[in-house]
């Protein structure tokens, strides 16, 4: 009898979080890494929620949490959807969980049987073709490319529907390519799904902040979307607060039940203090946070501006998040200072090796032609860590 699960042994390990651990691993060598592979903010957690969480630990909230969240924090929620949104949800509609990625997960293990297939438009955030096969799901990847910005069209969406068709899931503005599908584009879409009633819509909303073109759109918007819609988010990205560990859903009644009841026997509810200090976050204008949405508008063009002056990297103009996906094919076949480069991954450790500079392989996003470099790092940084990227490919 083995000792671990097939589950597990079938499992992908995060490509971000191994990544994340080979550069600490070099930093431990005393290497002086530029770490440009997580998707973190180098911003701290605003004053005004901190202070509130301290007010928290001082009024005593200890205790265990109600597993879908205090009521206090659902309308905060409620009110946020509805400021920034426009979407009008109940308390019983809304689940508060430990991060965005247990939101996730409490949704595929409700909705998905085996055989079930998700549809992924690539690229994919890296962890939900793995939260899918978790749950007995089949992930059905959705080719698209730099030159149409990553995004799929409504003519790919229908091609790639089958009687075994369950859900789709994206992120808008997506991680990893920092895509921003407009209210028109998602309408597009939307046109196709009404067709299939049967089919759910993930949508992962929690870089709607981090959005430089024309404004962040919501799927479940669409009135004929609404009852077919889970619309995820949470406070990681937008205010800077990765390890607060706090994420929630806007969704129909008999699901947001559902995920409640799967919650209640995996977690329960989620951190009291962080849950407290989210009230906060979420009751104040967004507006209270600009300033970080606006210098990593700064960044992204510097960084943008300093690859397109590097041989063989192909980029677009991301509209939102905090990353570029470049197309480095370019370098595939070539061999560098004595290291065959094959494919994506074997450039992205090539750059950890060489140049010192930790990014993240497009093959673990669904897309092996590109690498992910997170602008979530000073200027000072950026430019250095390009510099030393353009002398290790010259």
């Amino acid at each position: 009898m083995q000792l671990l699960s097939d589950r597990i042994l079938n499992m992908a390990t995060s490509a971000t979080l191994a990544m994340a651990a080979k550069a600490r691993e070099l930093r431990g060598e005393g290497k002086d890494i530029i770490g440009l592979s997580l998707g973190e903010p180098d911003f701290n957690t605003p004053d005004f929620i901190k202070e509130a969480a301290i007010q928290a630990i001082n009024d005593n909230y200890n205790s265990y949490t109600p597993v879908d969240g205090y009521a206090e924090l659902k309308e905060a929620i409620i009110t946020k959807f509805k400021r920034d949104n426009n979407l009008t949800y109940t308390l019983s509609q809304i689940v508060v969980s430990t991060g965005a990625k247990q939101a996730l997960a409490n949704i595929a293990g409700v909705l998905l049987n085996k055989g079930d297939e998700v549809l992924l438009p690539c690229p994919y955030w890296v962890s939900y073709s793995d939260i899918v096969k978790l749950n007995d799901g089949v992930p059905v990847e959705v080719k698209t490319s730099i030159d149409t910005d990553f995004k799929m069209t409504p003519a790919q969406l229908e091609a790639a529907i089958t009687p075994n068709t369950k859900m789709i899931w994206f992120s808008s503005p997506c991680n990893p390519s920092g895509s921003v599908y407009t209210k028109a584009e998602l309408r597009a879409l939307a046109d196709v799904l009404v067709k299939y009633p049967n089919i759910y819509v993930v949508s992962d909303e929690i870089y709607e902040h981090i959005n430089y073109g024309e404004g962040h759109a919501s799927m479940a918007e669409f009135d004929d979307m609404y009852n077919n819609t889970i619309t995820v988010n949470g406070v990681s990205k937008a205010f800077a607060m990765t390890g607060w560990r706090i994420g929630y859903i806007g969704a129909p009644e008999k699901i947001a039940r559902a995920c409640n009841k799967m919650q209640g026997q995996i977690t329960s509810g989620a951190n009291c203090i962080a849950q407290r200090a989210v009230i906060t976050a979420l009751n104040e204008s967004p507006t209270r946070v600009q300033f970080m949405i606006d210098e990593f508008k700064v960044r992204r063009d510097l960084i943008l501006d300093l690859l397109n002056d590097v041989e063989g990297f192909k980029t677009n103009t991301p509209e939102g998040a905090f990353y570029v996906f470049p197309n480095v094919t370019h370098y595939f076949g070539k061999t560098l200072r004595g290291k065959k480069i094959n494919n994506a991954t074997d450039f992205s450790l090539y750059l950890l090796e060489e140049a010192l500079v930790a990014t993240v392989t497009g093959e673990a996003f669904g897309n092996p032609d590109c690498i992910r470099i997170s602008y979530a790092a000073s200027q000072e940084q950026i430019i250095e860590a390009i510099k030393r990227i353009k002398e290790v490919v010259s």
